[in-house]
């Protein structure tokens, strides 16, 4: 009798290609990996609106969800299985299909901000 050998399972995780989204993407596919030993985890890179125009401001060019928009439609459209997101780019809803699963533990929140003398946000 002859076996076939079981395929590992692998999850695909749509990402921004910036360091930052490619690092919180790997530092969630490295727990996944952790808790499921033998899953296959690969990181998806997708371009978003917000990636490609660089010159325009947020605001001029649509705002809320040029950082998410196509990522979530890769999983809608089955290209991808999960997302990670920093959830500052998430819009406050997104399409009903879609949940908010996870968020994990913050880090260290002693983060700051230094800007120029009279300068304000």
């Amino acid at each position: 009798m002859s076996s076939t050998p079981i395929k590992p399972l692998t999850l695909r995780i749509g990402t921004r290609g910036s360091r930052l989204a490619r690092w919180q993407a790997e530092w969630v596919a490295n727990r996944l990996r952790s808790c499921h030993p033998g899953l296959n985890v690969v990181l998806v890179e997708i371009h978003t609106q917000g990636d490609r125009d660089r010159n325009s401001r947020l605001a001029a060019i649509g705002g809320t969800g040029l950082f998410t928009k196509e990522i979530q439609r890769a999983v809608l459209d089955g290209l991808v299985d999960i997302a990670v997101h920093s959830l500052k780019d998430l819009p406050t809803q997104g399409p009903d299909e879609l949940v908010l699963a996870a968020v994990p533990g913050r880090e260290d929140v002693a983060d700051a901000l230094i800007a120029p003398v009279h300068q304000t946000l």
